[in-house]
């Protein structure tokens, strides 16, 4: 069945449709010889070449999708290269054979917690679009006397360089003396916004750790710079939250796996 191209090629884990629109913009992505156009439908049969290598849709649309959780660490770069030989979150990740790791989302330099990968552009576009209105949690720790008051604006709403934004929910963490900690929910990932928005009340965030994303927490287990992979149960949760669901036959042999386990289990504990 023929797709846009931005979403198949997405889909197959070549990159965002942002990155995939920017690609064709660039007359980067040939589609049967000649150059492809923004919201061309191919299927996986057509013969499609980025940047003179040719990719191989039908296997990588047929692949099993990955999903991982991985704790970054302050200092850390979220992009794939890093033009001043800084490290990079991706170095830390398994290498696949097929297919490429994609990023939901991002965290500056200075911000560590829970970042996740896939390997299926679709789901990757549908977790950060701000129509799927994803809840970020972040714990940070606070420099400065915060009041009541500074609490209900940033609650109901300040104006920042790109428009207005606030904290759909604020709840006080613990901390004395100067540094306090909260922990603060919002449904958009823009720049630096977590920090912009206390700075707007003129106190300083002094740390700051992305402590869940949609409904995927990050376990105190999983340390700095380590990443876990998501079970099957957890995928087939986190594909039902953006509208997707995850290959029948996949899920089916999931299922099959795990009557299989219950089964020697029953008969083991019989013994």
């Amino acid at each position: 069945m023929a797709e846009r191209i931005q979403k198949i090629l997405s889909r197959a884990g070549y990159g965002s449709r942002r990155e995939i629109e920017r690609w064709v913009a660039a007359g980067e992505i040939l589609v049967n010889g000649a150059k492809a156009t923004t919201g061309q439908a191919i299927d996986e049969n057509d013969q499609v070449i980025l940047r003179g290598q040719r990719l191989h849709l039908g296997s990588r649309l047929k692949a099993t999708p990955r999903v991982l959780l991985y704790h970054k660490s302050a200092g850390e770069i979220s992009t794939r290269k890093d033009p001043e030989g800084r490290k990079t979150v991706f170095e830390n990740l398994p290498i696949l054979k097929n297919g490429r790791w994609i990023q939901v989302g991002r965290l500056d330099l200075n911000t560590d917690g829970l970042l996740l990968f896939t390997t299926d552009g679709e789901l990757a576009n549908r977790l950060m679009h701000p129509s799927y209105e994803i809840e970020r949690e972040y714990a940070v720790r606070v420099l400065g006397e915060v009041t009541d008051e500074m609490i209900d604006n940033l609650k109901q709403g300040v104006i920042l360089e790109d428009g207005k934004a606030k904290f759909n929910k604020i709840t006080f963490a613990g901390g004395e003396g100067a540094n306090k900690w909260y922990h603060v929910v919002l449904k958009e990932g823009r720049n630096r916004e977590v920090r912009r928005l206390w700075e707007t009340q003129q106190v300083k965030v002094s740390r700051l750790i992305r402590v869940r994303y949609g409904d995927v927490s990050l376990s105190r287990s999983l340390r700095a710079g380590r990443y876990e992979e998501m079970t099957i149960k957890q995928m087939i949760s986190l594909y039902k939250k953006v509208d997707l669901e995850l290959d029948k036959g996949f899920v089916d042999k999931y299922e099959a796996k795990k009557k299989r386990e219950a089964k020697r289990n029953f008969y083991k504990n019989r013994k």
